[in-house]
């Protein structure tokens, strides 16, 4: 076990800002209200996996929506914890335990606001090892845990709960039509899982990852070494393009951030061109020469070329000289189930096979 301070938070925006491809919520604003959390005295705990005791019912906690909405519209602050609260009241029985739904962007610090707000602790795991786009694209429901109960709260306190659903697929189409009208960004809870269900299904190590990562960077920032370097040493991957963004396009649809980036190379890369196709995340890198450096489920992460600050969807922009880090994904997003769920044809690339990167995922399977 281990206490979350404000320099963790520091670290921790920086790592899931990474982790989160571009997507899961700006990681800046995730860590202001976590910081808020501690200045009123509350504390946050994070736990390891093998310290869940064995009654224990946990649920993931976060935002869902777009990344733009999230920045345009700042939270009310207690939208996950009413989402989470609804659930409780459906179910009859209390929580003992939070976690991520997804390590990536503020989605992997929002169960910490949660965990804040309630004396809970936060499970050192998600279920996902970056962030997606679409519910039903987490390990939890890839591996056979029921996707309801669950619920959505806005921040007028409107709440909506889901039940009977089996289907991860339809839970998505109907919780995005909901978010929607909650103004594109609502708080969600859900599914209830037991500590067995957690230890089949769930990526570990994850939230620790995510710090270990932001420590490596803003140590490499303060010894006046590469942070880039640095982030692909704490995550076992690999620099794919160095460059400039010239052209981004970029818009709402279905509830999503969807849009194309195009950069042209710098350094080693100049001459070369790279585009990356995002919904939310990064989904997939070609180079001009019509070869595929990264694909989903693989980590496509776009950081300053000198600073390696995490640039997420909604705020990259014309000029900005970038570096694209690909990290190998996870073990349990590469078998061939998961790759039904969370691979290239899943996104709309069915000719594109999964090519995937070599490494370790942060050093582990």
């Amino acid at each position: 076990m281990w206490e979350v301070t404000a320099d963790t938070l520091e670290a921790l925006a920086i790592g899931t800002g990474i982790l989160g491809t571009g997507g899961g919520g700006n990681p800046y604003l995730g860590k202001l209200e976590a910081q808020a959390q501690l200045r009123l005295g509350r504390t946050i705990r994070v736990v390891g996996l093998d310290e869940v005791p064995d009654d224990a019912l946990a649920t993931t906690v976060g935002g869902m929506g777009a990344p733009v909405v999230g920045v345009e519209r700042i939270q009310q602050g207690e939208e996950a914890l009413r989402a989470m609260r609804a659930v409780e009241r459906h179910l009859g029985r209390r929580f003992t335990h939070v976690l991520p739904g997804e390590i990536g962007g503020a989605n992997g610090i929002q169960p910490m606001i949660v965990a804040a707000q309630t004396g809970l602790p936060v499970i050192d795991a998600d279920g996902m090892g970056r962030a997606f786009p679409e519910l039903q694209m987490d390990t939890f429901t890839i591996y056979g845990v029921r996707p309801t109960p669950g619920a959505l709260s806005d921040q007028h306190g409107h709440e909506v709960v889901f039940d009977g659903i089996a289907d991860a697929v339809v839970l998505e189409r109907y919780a995005r039509a909901v978010t929607i009208q909650m103004g594109g960004a609502a708080g969600y809870a859900f599914p209830p899982m037991t500590a067995a269900e957690l230890r089949r299904t769930a990526i570990p190590g994850t939230v620790t990852l995510a710090r270990r990562l932001g420590e490596a960077v803003l140590a490499a920032r303060a010894e006046h070494a590469d942070p880039v370097g640095a982030a692909l040493r704490a995550t076992g991957g690999r620099r794919l393009f160095s460059g400039k963004i010239v052209d981004v396009e970029r818009r709402l649809v279905g509830g999503f951030a969807r849009g194309v980036l195009l950069l042209d190379g710098l350094g080693d890369d100049e001459g070369r061109t790279l585009r990356i196709d995002f919904q939310n995340e990064n989904l997939i890198a070609r180079a001009s020469d019509g070869s595929i450096l990264a694909v989903v489920p693989d980590l496509i992460c776009i950081v300053d070329i000198d600073s390696a600050e995490p640039i997420t969807t909604e705020i990259v922009r014309y000029g900005l000289r970038v570096a694209v880090l690909g990290i190998p994904a996870p073990d349990l997003l590469k078998t061939p189930q998961a790759l039904d769920v969370i691979g290239p044809a899943a996104f709309g690339y069915p000719d594109v096979p999964y090519a995937p990167i070599p490494g370790r995922y942060g050093g582990w399977g």
